[in-house]
């Protein structure tokens, strides 16, 4: 399937089919894996990327993979973006951005509620660099506009924000963004590209860490960012060739596997985390539940404007929450205390507020009191999988109950 016919097809027909077709040689209707780490040529090329053109042949696999380049082409069908480059990792493609866009003396405005490595990279390294890091609410708008000065190179966001659910304004931060000169950058791995696509907002970069909601199946990592052409070219070089994160064909093979049923899992997953959230809401013990599909979320209306989906991702807290996560560790039969998200099974995990502004954030006055008004003491972050909403809520049940 061409990318010049995707956006004719709807959105799990390109799930299918987009970036793949039948093998010319054999028929084979599922895509071939390309594990060679380099290719024979039939002409003089250069030994640098760098003199190669864009219609070039594959030749060295840190360059460029067929089974890559056919996830690239199926993801971007999906985010409706020109381009797309996959790497190792999500916090490979993060890297890619960062390193790639920013030099010392530049500025980085970013959320000051986000995934923790990305937090740390920002805060321990680039600031290491010569590079000037700040940090901000994101759902604030006044907060971004005064933060946003002139001198600012990028803006990074998260939507929904790791692990508060916070939802940002895409198209308002975008608008702030360009205004001051600088690019946006939108890690939109929470929403997966069913339920968000930044760029049609008016985003430079999205960022996916398909090791979550893109793979879904918890045994593949990986990393995406998408953009337009000219912004792809800016971290191609660097970003991704000389940086060399790049990612495995296998597991591209995996994570493109797993395209094929996003948009059946990510419905899935919202009806799960919908039934969930009302029975924790319900709970007595339970204090606060954060899930953008929920009406009392204080960014419901907003997530109702910006997403097609309000994915599988709920917060919720509970008093003493260090101390039932221990029994959680033991007593949870179905969900799996465990890092990570967006996979086919649940996943359940403890964030203090106090160690990750310790380790990760290092939030205070008003930024601090911002984030406590959404995370308390800590939050538990449940990635809500594909069981039966019922067993999962009997799980929770089990252990909240005898608390």
């Amino acid at each position: 399937m061409g990318s010049d016919t995707d956006q004719r097809h709807g959105r799990r027909t390109l799930a299918v089919h987009a970036g793949e077709s039948p093998d010319p040689h054999t028929g084979a209707s599922a895509p071939n894996i390309v594990m060679s780490s380099t290719f024979v040529v039939d002409e003089p090329l250069g030994f640098s990327a760098r003199s190669l053109a864009e219609d070039a042949p594959y030749v060295y696999s840190r360059w460029s993979n067929p089974t890559v380049a056919q996830l690239e082409e199926k993801l971007a069908a999906l985010e409706q973006a020109e381009a797309c480059r996959c790497f190792a990792s999500g916090m490979a493609a993060t890297s890619a951005v960062l390193f790639s866009l920013l030099r010392a003396g530049d500025r980085l405005l970013m959320s000051d509620a986000n995934y923790p490595g990305t937090a740390e990279l920002a805060r321990n390294t680039l600031t290491r660099l010569g590079i000037e890091v700040a940090t901000a609410n994101f759902s604030d708008l006044n907060a971004v506009a005064q933060a946003a000065t002139t001198d600012t190179r990028l803006l990074w966001g998260e939507t929904p924000a790791n692990p508060t659910t916070r939802i940002m304004d895409i198209a308002a931060v975008a608008g702030i963004a360009h205004q001051c000169g600088a690019v946006l950058a939108v890690d939109s791995t929470f929403a997966s590209p069913v339920a968000t696509r930044p760029i049609l907002l008016g985003a430079d970069y999205v960022i996916h860490s398909l090791t979550k909601y893109c793979c879904g199946h918890g045994d593949a990592m990986g990393g995406a960012v998408l953009a337009s052409q000219e912004h792809i070219g800016a971290i191609e070089s660097e970003g991704q060739i000389h940086i060399g994160g790049v990612i495995s064909p296998f597991n591209a093979w995996l994570i493109n596997r797993g395209l094929a049923t996003l948009p059946l899992r990510m419905q899935a997953h919202q009806d799960n985390a919908l039934a969930v959230a009302h029975y924790l809401e319900d709970h007595p013990r339970v204090g606060k539940v954060l899930y953008p599909g929920l009406v009392s979320h204080p960014h419901h209306q907003l997530a109702q404007r910006q997403m097609e989906n309000y994915s599988g991702m709920v917060a919720f807290q509970v008093a003493d929450g260090a101390e039932l996560a221990a029994r959680m560790m033991h007593e949870l039969q179905v969900i799996h205390y465990a890092v990570s998200l967006g996979h086919h099974r649940s996943l359940i995990y403890w964030l203090g507020t106090d160690e990750l502004m310790e380790s990760t954030y290092q939030l205070t006055g008003e930024q601090l009191a911002a984030y406590r008004e959404f995370a308390g003491d800590g939050l538990f972050r449940l990635s809500v999988g594909l069981e039966d909403p019922q067993d999962l809520c009997t799980d929770l049940g089990r252990v909240l109950d005898d608390g």
